[in-house]
């Protein structure tokens, strides 16, 4: 018998007729002997609905008012899905996140977990009952409700299970796992059968939407084995774990990770001293505005090109703030560009097999594909390229790491 907290998102839990198919699947695992946290988020489409109210009466909706607001979605779902459990002969019990008692910070619409007390949850357990709570929403230490910002329900997910010590978190999606990339770029992608915490990390922040980034860092932190599956088919999805030994049997890449919501920004002539890069990107930075590369060219006549990339919904902005600091610096020009992409190799296998970045140049080479930017770490090769060479760069290089080769992933 094991322990098991199940995450269930929006479109998992959208309907009357899906909340009865997760109960029954619930009902299955309880059926084998297991216990069963399910954690669930608002039926899809319901937040967004909640914040359009919000906004049709404050154009800045107050924080606080905002978090009680929006927490609501999620306390429909945990009713009736004790609802539906119950009438299949399944007894379960609703908590919200403040019932529960997952305590947060104070930062309302983006708190993050403190502690979560549990002694509810395994009360409720002992007597043989299914526990359903509210995902993405907590409490204060002075009793206001907050949320964990968007995404907030696979958080809530791994700190449940971390606390609990489950045996595994289960998080239920749209998709049966995690690909070696978008199958929808790419035909012959395949669904992995595990790949690390450090590995999922990487390809959760370099643009893949499976799995939310603060999910996977507290999954890693607390070292809770994760499982992406797939709420409409069965199946064993993709296993996210601590690296172990079998690492050295592993391909030299595991995924290839894109973002078209990327922008680049370049400010030339810039004069050769020291603190420049601090100059140009402590306004960037004071106008809330995120930076991701940054590639530094020095010329011969001691002026410096700096070159970096934000997400493509803050270009505009940027543009205007470096408009102020060609000015003050007294550099030639700023220049940008917002038809830019950034492709990434992702692999644990790459610390220990050396010309994996010039297999990936030369791939790319062989397309006529150039690239302007590049950055590594020690499991990660990103490059920024023209956004119309996307799917053509993704598809060569899922081509030239085999990774639609069966022995390197299951079918």
């Amino acid at each position: 018998m094991a322990l098991y907290v199940q995450k269930y998102g929006g479109t998992s839990v959208g309907s009357v007729e899906r909340i009865q198919a997760v109960a029954e699947k619930v009902k299955g695992f309880r059926q084998q002997g297991h216990d069963v946290v399910v954690v669930v988020s608002a039926m899809s489409g319901e937040t967004n609905r909640l914040i359009a109210l919000a906004q049709d009466m404050q154009t800045q909706p107050d924080p606080r008012e905002m978090d009680a607001l929006v927490s609501t979605g999620e306390q429909v779902t945990i009713a009736l899905l004790c609802m539906a459990l119950k009438k299949i002969g399944v007894d379960a019990r609703s908590y919200t996140g403040a019932q529960v008692r997952v305590l947060t910070d104070k930062y309302h619409t983006k708190a993050r977990i403190q502690d979560i007390e549990t002694e509810r949850v395994r009360t409720d357990l002992d007597q043989g009952r299914v526990v359903v709570v509210a995902g993405f929403q907590g409490v204060d230490t002075d009793g206001n409700i907050t949320t964990l910002g968007r995404g907030g329900s696979d958080t809530t997910g791994v700190a449940l299970a971390a606390a609990l010590k489950a045996d595994e978190c289960q998080i239920y999606t749209d998709v049966d796992g995690v690909y070696t990339t978008d199958p929808r770029v790419v035909e012959g992608a395949r669904r992995l059968e595990k790949i690390t915490f450090e590995e999922m990390l990487e390809m959760a922040s370099l643009g893949s939407k499976v799995l939310q980034i603060r999910a996977v860092e507290f999954a890693g932190k607390y070292k809770v084995p994760l499982r992406v599956l797939s709420s409409f088919k069965d199946g064993p999805g993709t296993l996210i774990t601590i690296e172990d030994d079998e690492a050295v049997e592993k391909p030299v890449i595991s995924g290839i990770a894109f973002n078209r919501d990327e922008a680049k920004l370049t400010v030339m002539g810039v004069p050769d001293i020291p603190g420049v890069a601090s100059r140009i990107l402590g306004p960037i930075s004071r106008a809330n505005i995120e930076v991701d590369m940054i590639v530094q060219n020095i010329a011969a006549d001691h002026t410096t090109d700096f070159t970096f990339t934000v997400h493509r919904n803050d270009y505009d902005k940027a543009q205007g703030v470096l408009q102020q600091v060609v000015k003050e610096l007294g550099a030639r020009e700023s220049v940008g560009n917002n038809k830019i992409a950034k492709v990434s190799i992702v692999g644990v296998g790459m610390r220990s097999h050396a010309g994996v970045a010039s297999k990936m140049f030369d791939a790319l080479a062989a397309e006529n594909i150039n690239i302007q930017m590049i950055s590594t770490s020690e499991i990660k090769v990103s490059v920024v390229i023209a956004e119309k060479y996307l799917e053509l760069a993704v598809r060569a290089l899922h081509s030239a790491f085999d990774l639609d080769a069966s022995d390197t992933v299951s079918e």
